[in-house]
């Protein structure tokens, strides 16, 4: 697992990093495993480490205002950088190295770095691209690598930088769904607003420890007191997760909470071994469907289960509590009602509006925008607006498509398609780009709930947990694709609940792809490859 991963936290967070480090300067800040072994680093010595950094970049001649394209597995070495960056005011940018040469070379035409830093395979990797060969300065993270300068901790300290709100902290590449690169800028106030959120949504508390599996909370947890353990674990495979190892970590540190996405929570539990005695557990970046609530709850009674919804762009957007998950819920999404994602946080404001997917929108008035949005119980588009949803992209490239501006305000198109309850909940119903050709709702569901495919997959995975199963518009007909063989009673019985969502076809695979990311939500795309090579 590489920065990149850190999707929806970087911030200049060195100011509050100093003051914990007076406050508790001997509490461990970070704990990561190396060759092995556990390594721990105390809040005092990471904010030394942190300036005597940025005395080294100053050294080196990277400046305030410059970037750096960063390849750093995660560690301890990882955050120091990065905090290094920010110490100084430069902006960091983070792209997928495993996306493929043509999409690296992408990132850097759209933005071409000024230094770079990264371990020494990370290294090999810059020279096999060319226009990262034409990156002027090298930082090689371990060791001596030829042409770079090597990262030392005993260089001189540096002052503490002051950055205003609007100016750029961070560049995330990511590749969407049409493979070209997407840059997110977030603004130090950007990120600082996104910080404040989700220190008080995941409710953290000084003196707690979590276990990391998401790179992304780590700088939170240094603002807010909190010890961060890397999991000791493949962080690219969250569905296979080395139980053992980390169940070790988690006795050893005492680990009380821990945020994951839902396929390690499946992995641990498909181990058949017990969770570690966590206190809270938040799961999110992908569907939590109600079944894994319901079992993580039961696995440790008396913990605070809590799904996310959130994205790159508006982290968080919402929770639902796994003491919500009740049978009224569960009944609504068999029914194919979708997945309930609960109330929006207090600093988002959130509007379903009718589904102009693909067409772009704006600008308009308030009561322009008044007459797009849909009443409680009608699906639409969801969009959102706030102090930390994105305003833009790089250069504007990917604005038109997803933002309206309204009246001084940005609203950001999440491209998922919902509804909302009487209670002003939440339901996700899938993407808005997969929907499917009509079929007419039942009195009991949401007006054209059942024209996304997500909400027929909830459905049919209520009814279905060990099936894996995927609904998508195929040769213009409604169909349900299974992802083991089925026969007999059971073939039958999936069928009989697949018409009554209006599935007109069902074909059967030995499995269905996932995205890479998370291992947890069908690629429509790779899934559509794989009919067509049947096809032939």
């Amino acid at each position: 697992m590489h920065a990149w991963n850190l999707l929806n936290l970087l911030m200049n967070l060195v100011s509050l990093l100093i003051k914990r480090a007076a406050l508790h300067p001997e509490r461990i800040a970070l704990v990561d495993s190396h060759d092995g072994k556990d390594r721990e680093i105390s809040y005092r010595e990471l904010a030394e480490k942190v300036s005597a950094g940025a005395g080294l970049l100053g050294k080196i001649g990277v400046k305030r205002g410059q970037t750096v394209l960063v390849f750093q597995p995660v560690s301890i070495e990882l955050y120091v950088f990065l905090l290094a960056c920010f110490h100084s005011g430069i902006q960091v940018m983070l792209a997928d190295p495993s996306a493929g040469r043509k999409f690296l070379s992408g990132c850097c035409q759209r933005l071409m770095p000024d230094a770079f830093f990264g371990s020494w395979k990370a290294q090999c990797l810059r020279l096999t691209i060319s226009e990262m060969r034409r990156i002027k300065t090298t930082i090689c993270s371990n060791g001596w690598f030829p042409g770079a300068k090597s990262w030392r901790g005993d260089s001189a300290r540096s002052s503490l930088v002051e950055v205003g709100d609007d100016e750029p902290a961070l560049v995330t590449f990511t590749s969407g769904s049409t493979g070209a690169p997407k840059a997110a800028v977030r603004t130090h106030g950007f990120l600082l607003a996104q910080h404040r959120v989700l220190a008080r949504s995941l409710d953290f508390e000084e003196g707690e420890v979590d276990l990391i599996t998401l790179p992304v909370f780590v700088l939170a947890n240094l603002a807010s007191g909190l010890t961060s353990v890397l999991a000791a674990t493949n962080l690219g495979k969250p569905g296979a997760p080395d139980v053992g190892a980390i169940t070790a970590q988690c006795e050893k540190f005492r680990v009380t909470r821990c945020a994951a996405s839902p396929a390690f929570f499946e992995g641990f539990l498909r181990a058949k071994r017990e969770l570690p005695q966590f206190q809270k557990i938040f799961t999110g970046g992908a569907p939590v469907f109600p079944d894994l609530l319901r079992r993580l709850q039961a696995a440790l009674p008396g913990a605070f289960v809590d799904s996310v919804y959130g994205s790159t762009e508006a982290e968080p957007i919402s929770h639902f509590p796994a003491a919500d998950a009740d049978e009224e819920t569960a009944a609504m999404t068999r029914r194919g009602g979708g997945l309930c994602s609960g109330a929006p946080v207090p600093e988002v404001e959130l509007r379903i509006i009718a589904d102009r997917w693909g067409a772009p929108l704006g600008p308009m008035s308030e009561l322009e925008l008044g007459d797009l949005t849909a009443p409680d119980g009608q699906a639409g588009e969801i969009i959102v607006t706030g102090n930390h949803v994105l305003r833009g992209y790089l250069g504007g490239a990917g604005d038109q498509e997803t933002k309206i501006h309204v009246a001084g305000r940005v609203w950001h198109r999440t491209g998922d398609a919902g509804w909302l309850d009487s209670g002003g909940r939440v339901w996700l119903l899938g993407r808005c780009a997969e929907r499917l050709p009509a079929f007419p709702a039942a009195d009991h569901l949401p007006g054209d709930a059942l024209r996304y495919p997500f909400a027929i997959e909830c459905a049919l995975r209520e009814i279905f947990p060990e099936i894996r199963m995927a609904a998508l518009d195929w040769e213009n007909k409604r169909t349900l694709v299974i992802g083991r063989k089925c026969a007999g009673e059971e073939a039958a019985e999936i069928g009989s609940h697949a018409k009554e969502l209006g599935m007109e076809q069902i074909i059967f695979l030995d499995a269905i792809p996932l995205d890479r990311r998370h291992q947890a939500k069908v690629d429509y795309p790779a899934l559509r490859e794989i009919l067509k090579i049947g096809d032939r």
